[in-house]
């Protein structure tokens, strides 16, 4: 019956409000929330301690450290990742789905459990650092062992985001690109890559994201010297143990906004590369 009537036509998706009410109240209870509450905790600082705080030469080391290695270890995660995932994906090879599962592990392990089994291989009394000593290089206890550790407890989500993406490749595009007497590189370039590149740069922003929050698996390999291998994490802590409860939240504070201006960077160019894509296709 018409809505004058009485009666409403149903809805096309069952349900709706019911379920919009409970996202929004479950993201504000467990993401807003906790935000606004460390904004209001900044907001008490004068701008003086507020700018003392985070633009001290400790934070900005910190920053620098942060940031700077997980920006690498992302990009060498993008790269590293999507090999992976082209392997699992492409090739049939004994052990391979002990590989594939072997991926996964990082998710499984406390970081503070690769922390240190990279400290036991990577110290300079440990299996491979201590041949790596011998050359002259060191890991642990320097930012190469951040960026390191970095790079293993971010590495599964390039290759899970990007491994679906290559199964949904189109073969017969490549199939037909091949007959027509396209080289290997051409049909990647033109082809296989564009399609991929969206969900390799979700990778990337997750990969990235989970980097710049680390903090278990960085602190035993990393030596924690202030101004040199000191993540801002870390000096967090070291602010709360202090009863610094304001410092300690502007430096979150900072963290938050630094991050979000970087992702949303990072989401601007993914929403063009699809759309790229699109309009491609």
């Amino acid at each position: 019956m018409a809505a004058s009537g009485g009666w409403r036509q149903p809805s096309i998706l069952p349900g709706f409000g019911l379920t919009l009410g409970f996202s929004t109240f479950f993201v504000s209870a467990i993401v807003l929330l906790p935000l606004g509450a460390l904004v209001l905790r900044t907001a008490s600082m004068s701008p003086a301690d507020f700018f003392a705080t985070v633009l001290a030469p400790r934070a900005l080391a910190s920053y620098r450290l942060t940031f700077g290695a997980s920006l690498l270890a992302a990009l060498l995660n993008a790269a590293g990742g999507f090999l992976i995932a082209w392997t699992l994906v492409r090739y049939e090879f004994p052990g391979r789905r002990l590989v594939d599962a072997l991926i996964d592990l990082p998710f499984a392990l406390p970081t503070a459990v690769s922390g240190i089994a990279l400290t036991a291989v990577f110290a300079p009394d440990g299996w491979v650092g201590g041949w790596l000593a011998a050359q002259g290089v060191q890991v642990a206890y320097t930012w190469s062992g951040v960026v390191l550790a970095l790079t293993l407890i971010g590495l599964p989500f390039v290759v899970r985001t990007v491994q679906p993406a290559l199964v949904e490749v189109a073969r017969d595009l490549e199939d037909a690109a091949e007959t027509l007497g396209a080289k290997p590189f051409t049909i990647f370039r033109r082809i296989i890559f564009p399609a991929v590149l969206p969900a390799l740069v979700t990778g990337f922003t997750l990969a990235f994201a989970r980097g710049i929050g680390e903090y278990g698996s960085v602190i035993f390999i990393a030596g924690n010297l202030p101004m040199r291998t000191e993540i801002t994490p870390l000096l967090i802590v070291i602010k709360l143990e202090e009863f610094d409860y304001s410092g300690a939240a502007a430096l979150g504070f900072m963290m938050l906004l630094i991050s979000f201006v970087m992702l949303l960077l990072i989401n601007t160019v993914q929403a063009w590369s699809r759309r790229r894509l699109t309009v491609g296709r």
